[in-house]
C-alpha cells in the first residue's frame, strides 16, 4: 500500500486525501471496521477502501475528513489512520 499522500482536494464538507488512484480498484467501499477505527481518530471521516485488480487484498484508496480540521491537521491525522489500519 502506498502511504505517502498523493493528492488533497477540497469538496464541500471534506477533505479528500487520496493514497492510490482509483484505477487501481476492481472495488471501492467502506467496510464497518474501518469506518469505525477512522472515527476513532478523526470524528465524522470516511475510508475508501479498494480491493486491487486481479487480487483478493484490499487497501486503503482515500479519506474525506471534515474541512473543520484544516488540511494541514487532515493529512496528519489520514496518516495516523493508516498506521492503525496497518498494524
Amino acid at each position: 500500500m502506498n502511504v505517502d499522500i498523493q493528492k488533497v482536494e477540497k469538496g464541500d464538507e471534506y477533505f479528500h486525501i487520496r493514497f492510490n488512484e482509483p484505477e487501481m480498484f476492481d472495488k471501492i467501499r467502506t467496510p464497518d471496521w474501518a469506518d469505525t477505527l477512522s472515527d476513532s481518530v478523526s470524528e465524522g471521516s470516511e475510508v475508501r477502501m479498494g480491493q486491487m485488480k486481479d487480487s483478493d487484498d484490499w487497501t486503503v484508496q482515500a479519506f474525506l475528513i471534515k474541512k473543520t480540521v484544516g488540511e494541514n491537521k487532515a493529512k496528519q491525522k489520514a496518516k495516523k489512520i493508516v498506521e492503525k489500519i496497518e498494524s
